[in-house]
């Protein structure tokens, strides 16, 4: 008997049968693991069709390319310095390269090379061997050998040498570098692969070839001199140079690059435009960036922060240098150690200490006229300086600047740089001609010819949906637009339990409320009288924003017998408010109260319309609809549950690395409308354009996502309906990151919809769109822009990809800017008249406005509520960060604070702000 684990009994089995002599136990097949197969754009299912068919033109110039049986080959480069270190800094591999071709062409065997300045070179053929390594030696003009005011160099070695032995000494290059530079072979790319993309078979060989295009592009505007900022080219031309204040000015350049199109091959060129530093004096910049009205009374902290890594030239040698810092102490007080060249008794090298605007003046002979009493350019290094007088110093040309441009610079940025139609052709058809691509030789070799002809497209006009105003009246759209001239508004909100709030802004406060009222009653708003109109203490002008917010919050609580439903605030200042920031917070997120923000300019009766729009919004109204959701009758969406989603990332200003990106995911409410919508938003790392926080389990109960807020008030607000289908609207994304959207973003929304619901599973739409390219469209024969409801989904759109252009709004000023639709996922299955009409139809639902807007309103009202929360965090008071929120830090990795929630009653109406 046998006792076994459980305490029971068996009788005795029989022993096993033998085992063959030859036997060889079989392995185990391991479980096949499931391999997720990845989601890639879908394909074009047609064209459209609906809308009056117009010719129109585009920037797209066509290419042809005779030699498609030839190779790029693609070599990676590698520079050392003489000592084998490796060469970090960016700029100086095209000197080194331009120097191995004068040097070893015969080694190269006459072949000229595309080199993108970094890692990679291409040519046409092979060179003669799979490695080659080269010497080269450059003169470092930017070398401190023959500067101002080292104190470790003699007096015939500073700048412009006064007698005719140091002009012979200046003959003799400058101190020279040593690079040694290795080219190894790394791949052959056929250019068959770029005939074979035009067949919508795209490949990694394919993105290469036009990728070598493009870098040949580079290479021959930088051999012109020019800036380059990716594809976008711009000359060192003071008539291209637009002053938008502060010591900075708009660049016009012109943008180039290869595209295939279902119509072949094309060359896409058209105006971009940078900012640049204002070339010449220094101290004319820090002038005209500090708005100061001489040298005398500059913030030097603030010149030196805005100064550091530029690049001047000094007079009188005309040598370049690299601005480290400021001296210390101004120019007359400033010491150094001068060796001289004499030396004494013991055969030591004499030295004194001079000042340095001594030393310009009594030993260099130069005239200072006002460099005495100001810092001086330090150009040299941390443990050793070197100083130059400040009015020696020129900035050199074509400099970025990177930093956020004020909202006054912007303007004047768009009102220099605009340009009507018919003037922005002009300019890209010399552009072409200045170019001279024909006589590129790389490109020749490359059997690539380029077209001077605008390429013909067929374009068709939609005609605008109809809208309703209030009492069942109808909108008349003319051009895009729309007023409510004798009209209500569809759904008036009524404006009660409500107070003004003054923030020291000149105004006839009670004139105000009396016409606000007075215009609210024509569009069908009931405007009670306020409880109170609350003055800012004079006393408190000057404080911090914060402060001034919190106290009148304090006297707001004191007064008033409950908390108000709305705050109509008045600002001093119409640009750059920095109160406008603490105050929305504090609105918002800490008391839920909907308020509406003004600076009282010019207030007639079109401005205080424009500004019920908002305030109508913001209290839960409607101000029009689209006839098609009242009957309901739109394509897809009015017949089955269906939730529209807007997603859009905000980052921090550029150089702001410590910033964390703000995340606003917006939904459609209350099925059938398309008109209403709510936000929700959340931080996430700096620069991280896929949102992170979609989906967020924080339990096997939990998610804190923005997806599930979302859904749980569409299933509320939609009678109990879950939606079957989701159609997102992603923004600001670029077609390398589709894949992402696809795969990642789109599989959060799954995850979300699955926690609610194991057994739910909505059919999604997902489509980008993008504002961010250089496509542009003309009327042919016509000075005008494209009317509104402009359509291309041919010739220029994709060959393979579900794309098209919308022009859904009327361009006023310059030329229209089209938006970019691309519909990677579709599985409702909208024929394509359908996918369009409905984004030209989202495109008249914008609250806040009487015109229909160049890209679909979830997309608007996302970016809206990033930008509006982003301004929280811009003026968030730095003790209260650190302190509740976790804090920023540019010691190690940044902590991401989180944002307070919004309160339920302005989820919805946030993003009207």
């Amino acid at each position: 008997m046998a006792e076994e684990e459980n305490g029971g009994s068996t009788e005795a089995l029989p022993p096993p049968p033998p085992v063959p002599l030859n036997f060889s136990p079989a392995q185990a097949e391991p479980e096949p693991v499931k391999k997720k197969v990845l989601r890639v754009p879908m394909a074009r299912r047609g064209l459209g069709s609906k809308g009056q068919k117009i010719p129109i033109l585009t920037n797209h110039f066509k290419v042809n390319v005779s030699n498609v049986d030839g190779h790029f080959f693609h070599y990676s480069v590698a520079l050392f310095y003489e000592d084998g270190r490796p060469v970090e800094g960016k700029g100086i591999g095209r000197k080194v390269l331009d120097r191995v071709h004068e040097t070893y062409d015969t080694e190269l065997a006459g072949k000229d090379f595309a080199y993108d300045g970094e890692k990679s070179l291409f040519t046409i053929g092979s060179l003669p061997r799979n490695k080659l390594e080269f010497t080269v030696v450059l003169d470092d003009i930017t070398s401190n050998r023959n500067n101002g005011t080292n104190g470790n160099s003699s007096p015939g070695r500073h700048g412009s040498p006064p007698n005719e032995t140091d002009r012979k000494r200046l003959r003799r290059p400058y101190q020279s570098k040593t690079y040694k530079v290795e080219i190894s072979f790394a791949a052959k790319i056929p250019m068959q692969a770029i005939a074979n993309a035009l067949r919508g078979q795209e490949s990694e060989n394919s993105q290469e070839a036009l990728r070598v295009l493009d870098i040949i592009l580079r290479q021959h505007a930088a051999k012109q001199g020019c800036l380059l900022v990716r594809q976008s080219f711009f000359h060192n031309d003071p008539k291209n140079f637009a002053d938008v204040g502060g010591g900075v000015l708009g660049c016009r350049g012109f943008h180039s690059s290869f595209r295939t199109t279902q119509s072949g091959l094309s060359l896409n060129i058209d105006v971009s435009t940078t900012m640049i530093i204002q070339p010449g004096p220094v101290v004319d910049f820090l002038i005209a960036n500090q708005n100061a009205k001489d040298p005398f009374s500059l913030d030097w902290a603030k010149a030196k922060r805005v100064l550091k890594n530029l690049r001047v030239k000094t007079a009188p040698a005309n040598q370049e240098f690299k601005i480290t810092g400021l001296s210390e102490k101004p120019c007359r007080e400033q010491m150094f150690t001068l060796k001289q060249k004499s030396k004494d008794e013991d055969g030591e090298v004499q030295t004194s200490e001079v000042t340095v605007y001594d030393y310009f003046v009594n030993h260099r002979n130069i005239d200072l006229r006002y460099s005495a009493d100001l810092p001086c350019l330090n150009v040299g290094k941390p443990k050793r300086p070197t100083y130059f007088p400040i009015e020696l110093c020129t900035l050199v040309s074509l400099q970025r600047y990177t930093k956020a441009l004020s909202t006054f610079q912007r303007a004047s940025l768009v009102e220099k740089s605009r340009q009507k139609p018919h003037e922005r052709m002009q300019i890209l058809s010399n552009a072409l001609k200045i170019n001279n691509y024909d006589a590129e030789p790389l490109l020749r070799s490359s059997g690539v010819s380029i077209s001077s002809n605008f390429t013909q497209v067929d374009g068709r006009v939609l005609p605008a949906p109809k809208l309703k105003a209030g009492n069942g009246d109808d909108l008349f759209t003319r051009n895009g637009r729309w007023n409510f001239n004798n009209k209500r508004f569809f759904e008036p909100a009524k404006v009660e339990r409500w107070a003004v709030v003054n923030f020291s802004a000149r105004c006839d406060v009670r004139g105000l409320v009396r016409d606000l009222t007075r215009l609210g009653e024509t569009k069908g708003i009931s405007v009670e009288a306020p409880f109170e109109v609350f003055e800012e203490s004079p006393q408190l002008r000057r404080a911090p924003p914060v402060v001034r917010v919190d106290k009148m919050f304090e006297e707001i609580q004191s007064k008033l017998p409950g908390a108000p439903k709305f705050l109509l605030c008045l600002l001093p200042e119409r640009k750059n408010c920095d109160i406008y920031g603490p105050w929305k917070r504090k609105n918002l997120a800490d008391h839920g109260i909907v308020t509406q923000c003004l600076a009282p300019g010019r207030v007639n009766d079109q401005y205080l319309t424009n500004l019920l729009l908002k305030i109508n919004a913001k209290l839960g109204g409607l101000n029009s609809m689209l006839a098609a959701e009242i009957s309901p009758s739109i394509p897809m969406v009015s017949k089955v549950p269906t939730m529209i989603l807007g997603m859009d990332v905000s980052h921090g200003s550029p150089g702001q690395s410590d910033v964390p990106s703000i995340a606003a995911v917006v939904s459609s409410r209350q099925w059938p409308s398309i008109s209403r919508y709510r936000a929700s938003v959340r931080t996430q790392s700096p620069k991280v354009e896929m949102i992170d926080n979609i989906f967020k389990k924080v339990s096997d109960t939990d998610d804190d996502g923005i997806m599930r807020e979302l859904l749980l008030d569409f299933y509320v607000s939609s009678g109990k309906r879950k939606p079957e289908h989701i159609i997102v609207f992603r923004d600001g994304v670029s077609e390398s990151q589709f894949n992402q959207v696809l795969n990642i973003e789109l599989d959060q929304l799954i995850e979300a919809c699955n926690f609610l619901d194991e057994k739910w599973s909505p059919k999604f739409v997902i489509i980008v769109a993008q504002k961010n390219h250089h496509t542009k469209f003309f009327q042919s024969g016509s000075p005008d822009n494209v009317p509104p409801g402009t359509i291309i989904d041919n010739k220029v759109c994709h060959p393979r990809n579900n794309d098209f252009y919308l022009c859904a709004h009327a361009g006023m000023i310059g030329t229209t800017r089209p938006t970019h639709y691309h519909v990677l996922l579709d599985e409702v299955g909208f024929s394509p008249d359908e996918l369009q009409e409905l984004v030209h139809n989202l495109s008249y639902v914008y609250q806040r406005s009487t015109t229909a807007i160049s890209i679909v309103a979830p997309i608007s009202y996302a970016h809206l509520a990033a930008t509006q929360v982003g301004q929280w965090m811009k003026f968030e008071d730095a003790s209260e960060t650190s302190s509740s929120h976790g804090g920023l830090t540019n010691a190690g990795p940044v902590t991401v604070p989180q944002l307070p929630r919004l309160q339920e009653n302005v989820a919805s109406s946030m993003f009207f702000c």
